[in-house]
């Protein structure tokens, strides 16, 4: 192999490990801005109410838009004060786990050693890892807590970067459904182009998805589209019965 081919596989490799690493924040924020936007543009879509039709494609734009950004930043803030929890409680335990450890060490090796062998560790072996580990009270106290899914390190993710992508996800996303009301009038053929693009974006959210995870494309694809497109079918259903 040569060193172009190397440098490039591992250019790719760390371009696939930054995209799982985020796959929660992109998916959660660009399907939720694709289905925010189109049920806006559904809802006007399915009214046939006289004020709402001369409103039309600016009630689509203003609308659309306002909602984007307001929802764009209020999950992104959300997804940071989560995490933030998330770290906060999973830091109180470990305290309180490493307290727990110090009382009693017999009592947490003999947890942990519990825990391995419910994993398939046959039970002397479970034993003797469980002592390895109670040599080491900071590392034992995230083993028990691991186990017992109380969480993620906080070391292992950022907050701020976690709200950040998620806010990215849901603006980059969530504009294509409005997109062609930005740049003609609004009629049967407009909401066609936004139904065509926001069918396009969730495919593209479940290809990334399935591209990160090496699950079946037509899988990731079909839940991402059977998703969405529900959200939307009940938006425009809505539109149509108070229009109507």
């Amino acid at each position: 192999m040569s060193r172009i081919t190397r440098m490039t596989d591992r250019k790719s490799n760390g371009t696939l490990d930054r995209v799982r690493d985020y796959l929660k924040q992109i998916v959660y924020g660009g399907n939720d801005g694709i289905v925010t936007t189109f049920a806006i543009v559904a809802g006007f879509a399915g009214a046939r109410a006289e004020g709402v039709a001369q409103i039309g494609g600016l009630a689509v734009v203003v609308f659309g838009l306002a909602n984007l950004f307001a929802d764009a930043v209020s999950m992104g803030l959300g997804e940071f004060l989560s995490a933030r929890s998330q770290h906060q409680m999973y830091r109180r335990r470990r305290t309180e786990r490493l307290e727990a450890i110090r009382r009693d060490q017999t009592d947490a090796t003999t947890r942990l050693a519990d825990h391995f062998g419910k994993r398939g560790l046959p039970a002397d072996e479970a034993r003797q890892a469980a002592e390895a580990m109670a040599k080491h009270p900071p590392l034992m106290a995230d083993m028990l807590l691991s186990h017992e899914k109380a969480g993620t390190a906080p070391e292992t993710e950022n907050p701020a970067l976690n709200g950040l992508v998620t806010f990215g996800s849901f603006v980059c996303f969530g504009l294509l459904p409005i997109a062609p009301y930005l740049f003609r009038a609004a009629d049967q053929t407009t909401f066609r182009l936004s139904l065509s693009l926001t069918l396009l974006a969730l495919a593209m959210l479940g290809i990334l998805r399935g591209w990160a995870t090496r699950e079946s494309l037509r899988r990731a694809v079909t839940e991402t589209l059977g998703v969405g497109s529900t959200c939307a079918a009940v938006a425009f259903f809505v539109g149509w019965l108070v229009g109507g």
